[in-house]
């Protein structure tokens, strides 16, 4: 599994109360899926799976650290890699293998584990083959919400991976360094997993799960703010770029000011991770 298990401590960061938090529910049957067939489960060559979220008929956005090997640190050949749109009992609602990977240009899996890895930790996925199926419909992308925003989460995990769960009243606790502390509840297999304001009236994603963390020895999510990022993505895959054409270089990572500064936060990954 491609999975970024941290320890993740802000002392500055106080935990708001999270009784309103919504219980997972799971999404298990036509009627309750039937509004989420755009997020999928992503298979990865076979030997995990993350989840994404279909954005456009032919783009998957999920976290970047899912297309890199955790043994080798490689990235992955996104051509390996199946986007199972609606995945729930052994069925999709589509099928399509992907052509064409990019990633934050800022991302480096060799890193250590950081608030700069995690705030850069989103790709997208170009389809071999647009999505033009009904029930399965592109979501909106929305501006970063800001602490005290309600948020929800749609995810699938190691013990749900048959069908993905949906959280829809979570909240953002904090966000800091590009990085957005979220209640919501997310385990292994959740990375990528669109996080969705339902401000418009309608979902919306406004970040994707990067990690599972700990403030205070509460259990949060971590993902990244959409806004520019996502901008970046676009305009690489239509420049052309994109690790299924060429390697993506190790070199010549866009850097701006000293991101390596410190934080206040403090970084564990556990061994095994």
């Amino acid at each position: 599994m491609r999975r970024l298990l941290i320890a993740f401590v802000f002392s500055v960061i106080p935990l708001t109360a999270q009784a309103q938090d919504a219980r997972l529910q799971s999404l298990d049957t036509t009627d309750a899926g039937r509004a989420w067939q755009a997020v999928g489960q992503l298979d990865i060559s076979g030997a995990g799976f993350c989840t994404g979220a279909l954005i456009a008929p032919d783009l998957v956005l999920t976290a970047a650290h899912c297309l890199f090997d955790k043994t080798t640190g490689k990235q992955i050949n996104p051509e390996t890699i199946e986007f199972r749109a609606g995945w729930r009992n052994g069925r999709a609602s589509a099928y399509r293998m992907v052509k064409r990977a990019v990633v934050h240009p800022n991302y480096d899996y060799g890193d250590a584990v950081s608030s700069e890895r995690v705030r850069n930790d989103v790709a997208l996925l170009e389809l071999r083959r647009e999505i033009r199926n009904t029930t399965v419909v592109p979501f909106e992308t929305a501006p970063r919400p800001v602490a005290g925003d309600q948020v929800g989460v749609v995810s699938y995990a190691m013990d749900r991976a048959n069908a993905p769960s949906l959280q829809e009243v979570c909240a953002v606790l904090a966000r800091q360094q590009g990085v957005l502390v979220m209640s919501c509840n997310v385990d292994f297999g959740s990375s990528g997993a669109p996080i969705f304001s339902f401000e418009a009236g309608r979902p919306q994603i406004v970040s994707v799960v990067s990690a599972k963390a700990e403030v205070h020895g509460e259990k949060v999510a971590l993902g990244t703010a959409l806004d520019e990022p996502l901008s970046l993505l676009k305009a690489r895959l239509e420049a052309g770029e994109g690790f299924a054409v060429a390697p993506a270089p190790r070199v010549n990572r866009i850097t701006v000011g000293d991101a390596r500064r410190e934080t206040g936060a403090k970084f564990v990954r556990p061994g095994g991770s």
